[in-house]
């Protein structure tokens, strides 16, 4: 009896074709997550991590930017019509890579100064040879400057600002080595730890401001060095190269120096070369109206 059953038609399902359309599209929605969880980070963390593993382990810290910055969203960047605004990653690789460019462009920029003022500190020490060799000045380089020191022994009479005749000369040498030079142009001038008071200097102050205002006339007198190069400076016994201690120390410490300063003043400002025109070196010790002013300012 059961041969003769007809057979049960079942309902038809679904094609064949939805099964691999399903497949693929759970394929796709994964790729698709993938991504979005790949463009999204944190740029200030990426930041700090990025500094701390390069002071730790000395990195290189130059990161290559060859694409135009993308959106946020990498989906969004890569099929949005709109324009990508810049992202935070971006901003923190071309920053990272400008750090990177500098550092090496200022440690360079150091080393060509140092050279350089090494150049011409070795060009003035060659031109001053005979000087220096009679022991009438020392030449040598601090920081960034180059000093010219004339002892006492020589240019000065003891307790006077009237230069001896016979170092004008050495004046005269010392101003053709320093025209062709940069910078500015200081003359201080400084005295040992002994008191001095007479008819002509109240103080050792005095006696410091007048010979570097000496020096800074015969230095500027028929040159072609700019007077707005020119400073003054008075130390007195504030600044000793030893400790004023023997008489040998104490000659020392009595000195004029010409400094050639390349770089930022980050000293006292001091009163321009201009407001001690006035002061003639031949009537130094009578006129002493601009040397109290600069030495009220520097008490």
């Amino acid at each position: 009896m059961s041969d003769n059953c007809e057979p049960v038609k079942c309902p038809e399902g679904i094609p064949m074709w939805v099964m691999t359309f399903a497949d693929l599209m759970s394929l796709l929605l994964a790729f698709f997550v993938l991504l979005f969880s790949f463009s999204e980070m944190d740029a200030q963390k990426y930041k700090q991590v990025a500094g701390s593993m390069s002071e730790a382990f000395g990195v290189q810290r130059q990161v290559k930017v060859k694409d135009p910055p993308k959106g946020v969203n990498i989906i969004a960047r890569e099929f949005s019509p709109g324009r990508a605004q810049e992202t935070p990653l971006n901003q923190v690789r071309q920053s990272t890579a400008d750090d990177y460019m500098q550092f090496p462009v200022l440690g360079k920029n150091n080393e060509n100064k140092k050279s350089d003022l090494e150049k011409e500190g070795e060009r003035i020490k060659v031109a001053l040879k005979e000087e220096i060799e009679k022991g009438l000045i020392e030449v040598s380089i601090e920081d960034q400057k180059i000093v010219i020191r004339i002892q006492e022994k020589g240019s000065f009479p003891s307790g006077s600002a009237q230069m001896i005749e016979p170092f004008k000369d050495v004046i005269m040498k010392i101003k053709a080595a320093i025209q062709s030079s940069n910078g500015r142009i200081v003359v201080s001038g400084h005295t040992d730890n002994l008191p001095i008071h007479n008819s002509v200097f109240r103080s050792n102050w005095e006696l410091s401001a007048s010979r570097a205002v000496t020096v800074l006339h015969e230095l500027s007198r028929n040159s072609n060095i700019g007077k707005e190069r020119f400073e003054i400076k008075a130390y007195a016994d504030t600044r000793p190269l030893v400790p004023n201690d023997t008489p040998a120390n104490r000659a020392k410490n009595r000195r004029v120096e010409v400094a050639i300063v390349y770089g930022e003043n980050k000293e006292i400002p001091t009163r321009p070369y201009s407001s001690l025109l006035n002061t003639e070196p031949d009537n130094i010790g009578k006129n002493q109206s601009a040397i109290e002013t600069l030495t009220t300012d520097r008490k």
